[in-house]
Parts: C-alpha cells; structure tokens; sequence
C-alpha cells in the first residue's frame, strides 16, 4: 500500500526528483530527492521523529508546513531540523531525536 503523500493542500503536488537512498537511525531506506524527509519517513512506515523531553512521549508529522516543531530530528549530526519542510538528499543520515539530542533517554 502506497502511502505517500501525493497532492499535500498547502504545499501541492511535490516534484519527485530520482530515486535515493539514506539512513534513518542507521537503516537505509529509500526516497525521493528533493521530497520533504518526512515524506520519505511516512512513504516507509516511519512515522515517530521525536520523543518529548519531559514525559519522553513520541511525536510525528503534525502540521507539515514548518510551524511546529512535532518533526524535528537530527539530520546529519545537527538536531531540531524540521523535516517536513526540509528536502532529502542523497546518502543523508536522519535520526530519532530524544528531547534535544539524538542519544535515547537513560532508563530510570
């Protein structure tokens, strides 16, 4: 079952660009060049970007416009990228991202 977001009703019909891939917590997987990450995350089943730093609750795609910080995750070392609004490229190293950093939290 696709589930891709195909017509999105504030950003449009995204451009695909080739086929790439990159790594979510390590595991490779595949997108489109150019698409949001979450995009690419959701098109594989991966909805949870982020555990809250408080309660340590999972969060995911809430707005998709870039307004809210639901999808922030570590991209390429740097956390608290929104990627929703942020394009994949080729060979990028996304990861969960455990209140403001990407090490989960310590067991207590």
């Amino acid at each position: 079952m696709e589930t891709r977001i195909e017509n999105h009703p504030i950003l449009g019909v995204p451009e695909k660009g080739k086929l790439v891939k990159f790594f979510y917590n390590d595991q490779e997987i595949e997108g489109y060049e150019g698409e949001p990450i979450a995009a690419a995350l959701k098109a594989a089943g991966l909805m949870v970007h982020r555990y809250t730093k408080k309660e340590h609750k999972p969060r995911g795609i809430f707005c998709a416009i870039g307004r809210c910080t639901d999808c922030v995750m570590v991209v390429d070392g740097k956390p608290n990228i929104r990627t929703c609004v942020t394009p994949l490229k080729e060979g990028m190293k996304v990861q969960t991202q455990y209140g403001v950093s990407e090490k989960p939290f310590e067991k207590q």
